[in-house]
């Protein structure tokens, strides 16, 4: 089924429809952060500005428009409710790559959660049509701002099927390649033959690929993880390479609602097409025991885990420029 869902993107997304929503970006309104708009949702988790200077970050939000009241296929970017859900989860899940560039995050017509699961009855226009928007502030973004910076694309879930077509539709065998420092793509089965030229990184300071995983109960073979993510391309994103065991002490961070930071909070095994955790170690964890997966935490339980490795393959790619430029 999920070979199924990206192959019919990718067959659609050049497919017209009728637009129901028009994003303008060259509207600072209609990004949730950039430079030009809103640097302050980050404030708190920024400390060190050195990459500021050198690095982008194009992030896409996850699914925030779940509520079952709503009947629309695709959410409006002026919507005051979801507006609100967007800023919360940018704060506190997008900080984790805060430091590592400039950040650039734009509001989309977000497909309904629903989508994935009605595909022929409304949700793959839906999701192209979300996918449209991301596009289109790509391009803004491209035009207006790279001015030649290298960068990291960063997005789970909805947000991690944007930045896969993203890759396939600029970066995959073309120039702009050269600039990828890594695509994070939590929360989103990749294949591991996905792309033709780009490829999952397996050591920690790689650059010029990308990274995925999806997180799991230990021990818990849900049909969610058969059916979807089985047999997908992941990296442990404690060690950040195909180890299939961390430990908790190995554990750098995870960011939790109550915006703490718990350190070695579980241990991390990575399986076929998944990453397995113990039970994390934090406030009111017992009410964790009935969740068949971590999902919605896929980035947050390793916040700090992403800061510092976003950081270093920023700076692996900084370095290895710059050797570059010595030996011509």
């Amino acid at each position: 089924m999920r070979n199924y869902i990206i192959l019919s993107l990718l067959i659609l997304q050049h497919t017209s429809f009728n637009s129901q929503i028009i994003s303008d970006y060259s509207d600072p309104e209609h990004w949730v952060i950039s430079p030009k708009h809103d640097t302050s949702l980050h404030a708190a988790y920024i400390s060190d500005t050195t990459l500021l200077a050198y690095a982008d970050v194009f992030y896409v939000y996850p699914t925030v428009f779940t509520d079952k009241k709503y009947k629309d296929w695709n959410v409006s970017i002026d919507n005051t409710e979801q507006k609100q859900k967007t800023r919360k989860v940018t704060r506190l899940q997008a900080s984790a790559w805060s430091e590592a560039g400039r950040m650039y995050a734009p509001y989309y017509t977000q497909a309904h959660l629903r989508s994935y699961t009605n595909l022929e009855t409304g949700g793959k226009v839906a999701l192209l049509k979300a996918y449209s928007d991301v596009k289109k502030a790509f391009e803004y973004y491209l035009e207006n701002f790279n001015q030649g910076r290298p960068l990291i694309l960063a997005g789970h879930s909805q947000g991690a099927t944007h930045i896969m077509l993203l890759l396939k539709d600029f970066f995959d065998g073309k120039k702009l390649q050269k600039q990828l420092i890594c695509a994070y793509m939590p929360g989103v089965a990749v294949k591991k033959d996905e792309f033709k030229t780009i490829t999952m990184l397996t050591n920690p300071t790689d650059v010029g690929g990308f990274v995925s995983w999806n997180t799991f109960k230990r021990r818990y073979k849900t049909k969610k993880y058969k059916d979807w993510y089985k047999g997908s391309a992941v990296i442990n994103p404690v060690t950040w390479d195909l180890s299939s065991y961390a430990k908790r002490s190995q554990h750098k961070g995870f960011l939790f609602w109550d915006e703490n930071m718990y350190k070695q909070s579980f241990s991390t095994h990575l399986v076929d097409g998944a990453v397995w955790i113990s039970i994390p170690h934090v406030p009111f964890r017992s009410l964790s025991v009935a969740m068949k997966d971590y999902h919605i935490g896929d980035v947050n339980l390793f916040w700090e885990d992403i800061r510092i490795n976003a950081k270093d393959r920023v700076n692996a790619f900084k370095q290895r420029e710059l050797a570059k430029r010595r030996n011509n």
